[in-house]
């Protein structure tokens, strides 16, 4: 006997279907800004900025640019936060919040550097307007006199002298160390890593007193630029061991495998085939020894000392350099020298500019095969 079941209407059927499939939550794409996100960013910035004066004038006396900047930073992430959250789930918060910090973190940093440039320049263009200031010593020149008399000549051309000298010791010294470390290995390596760590992190001064005992006392050097450069060198040396250790153990072993597979030694792996591809990355840390070089001025004034006349000489007699003739013109006490100074400053960075320039146009200029 067979029973027939009766139909069953759509109502029912659809009922029993949205039942059995539950609806998903549809969540809203973090990426990607509407024109609410976009005015609640305006709204908090202004709004920031309006609590940020508030707070920094009238309450807890905020003085300085770089306080008022660092205190509208946190507020500004506060009310973007309290702002978003009025009409945002959590995790859209956390994603605005987030975007806005990693966001505004360089931003900062940035106007940091910005502002210091543009003070530097600003304090120092009345000096910079003039080309005596670039083509002259400051033999003869007093404080007083006026921006037509004197100039950095000598300084300048002691900066490239000096640190040209320190590159070309440290610069093979460095990458031999490394080479050593990463490719050779051994006890003796673990030992020289050692010392390149803790020789990171040496004073300037230390490494002025190191030549100024060992070459000028002992070894009866005149103070001269070489004996700069070698300071300069004991400074470079192991931020570009380190940074070329670094490079090198980017580099991928299958290149060091198939190297040692088709017969070539350690010696031939390391020149063709670990050299050349380290080659980009080796530029950066020439780039870092200079900076850590060009802008010392502890071991200069002991081992070279600070000169008012032009000498291009390494060997012989002091030879003046941007960061030593900075340093005297501030302490000199006279207003038209600090401005000679600032102006100095903004050369010096020019200089360095230059330098970094350069570096990466000869280590990209040919393409290794």
């Amino acid at each position: 006997m067979s029973t027939t079941l009766p139909p069953s209407r759509p109502e029912t059927v659809t009922a029993l279907t949205a039942v059995a499939t539950p609806q998903r939550e549809v969540l809203r794409r973090t990426d990607g800004r509407t024109s609410e996100d976009r005015f609640a960013l305006l709204g908090s910035l202004a709004a920031s900025l309006a609590l940020t004066w508030l707070l920094g004038t009238k309450i807890f006396a905020v003085s300085g640019g770089v306080a008022f900047t660092g205190l509208w930073y946190l507020v500004l992430l506060t009310v973007y936060a309290a702002v978003s959250a009025l009409t945002q789930p959590r995790h859209v918060v956390k994603d605005r919040l987030a975007s806005t910090a990693v966001v505004g973190a360089p931003l900062l940093v940035g106007l940091a550097l910005l502002s210091t440039v543009v003070v530097t320049v600003m304090h120092g263009l009345p000096a910079l307007t003039h080309l005596n200031f670039y083509t002259h010593d400051m033999a003869g020149v007093r404080p007083d006199d006026p921006f037509t008399r004197g100039g950095i000549l000598h300084a300048l051309v002691g900066t490239l002298i000096e640190v040209g000298i320190a590159v070309a010791i440290a610069m093979p010294l460095g990458v031999a160390a490394a080479v050593y470390i990463c490719e050779v290995g051994g006890r003796g390596a673990r030992l020289v890593r050692m010392v390149v760590e803790a020789m990171t992190a040496l004073p300037s001064i230390v490494a002025g007193l190191f030549v100024y005992t060992v070459c000028l006392v002992h070894l009866g050097m005149p103070a001269s630029g070489l004996s700069a450069a070698l300071a300069l060198a004991v400074m470079a040396l192991p931020i570009m061991a380190r940074a070329s250790c670094v490079i090198f153990s980017v580099v991928p072993g299958g290149l060091r495998e198939a190297s040692y597979a088709l017969g070539a030694t350690r010696w031939q792996t390391v020149r063709k085939v670990v050299l050349p591809t380290a080659r980009a990355g080796l530029a950066t840390a020439l780039i870092l020894g200079m900076a850590r070089a060009i802008g010392e001025t502890a071991p200069v004034l002991l081992t070279s000392g600070a000169s008012t006349y032009f000498n291009a000489n390494p060997l012989d007699e002091p030879m003046n350099s941007l960061p030593l003739y900075i340093y005297a013109a501030v302490t000199s006490g006279s207003p038209q020298m600090e401005q000679r100074a600032y102006a100095a400053a903004a050369v010096l960075l020019v200089v360095v500019l230059l330098m970094f320039v350069i570096a990466r146009l000869v280590a990209g200029g040919r393409k290794s095969r």
